[in-house]
């Protein structure tokens, strides 16, 4: 299984910051969700180039800042395996064992597998999924077009999130939440 690490968002929520940049828990995001990755498996990471504890493949969507399925355009092309994990930057909560479950969960017949949050709303950049599948799925144009309407028609399977692991970072209240969760009331 290869995995895309899209990373090419502009962090605009953020004030622009570099997402993959920010350090929690002593790591940068980057390296977080490069964690995540099974040991012997091709990293392609779509953004610019950056410092990364572990050897990855760069690429960059057309045009950089084309949003996600320009990334996963992108990514897909270097893509050598049949199955692939899709992965956000910024879901600090995603982790090997996360992906396992999900590769666990695709079953024949199924295109994809990814988390629901406790809203049982599709988190599309957490998901393992058949390359193929992906690759006839995207539009001859990805640039700005709709990751959930480009994914819509595939036979996808939703997984329940555990603790944490749909919830990203996209403010500085996400940023701080992850920094110094709130503390349980009893």
């Amino acid at each position: 299984m290869d995995l895309i690490v899209l990373a090419g968002g502009s962090g605009r929520r953020l004030g622009g910051r570099d997402k993959a940049a920010i350090v929690l828990g002593g790591r940068t995001l980057l390296d977080r969700v490069l964690d995540a990755a099974p040991p012997a498996s091709r990293v392609v990471v779509v953004g610019p180039p950056r410092e990364s504890a572990r050897p990855v493949v760069w690429t960059r969507e057309e045009p950089p800042g084309g949003g996600p399925v320009a990334g996963l355009a992108a990514g897909l092309a270097l893509v050598e395996s049949d199955v692939v994990a899709v992965l956000a930057v910024d879901q600090p909560g995603v982790t090997a064992s996360t992906v396992d479950r999900l590769r666990a969960a695709l079953a024949v017949g199924v295109d994809g597998v990814v988390l629901v949050d406790a809203d049982d709303r599709p988190q599309w950049t957490a998901g393992v999924w058949r390359a193929g599948a992906l690759r006839r799925a995207l539009p001859e144009s990805p640039a700005g077009a709709s990751l959930r309407r480009v994914l819509a028609d595939l036979a996808v399977l939703h997984l329940p999130a555990e603790h944490a692991e749909t919830d990203d970072i996209d403010t500085p209240a996400d940023l701080a939440n992850w920094r110094h969760p709130p503390r349980p009331t009893n």
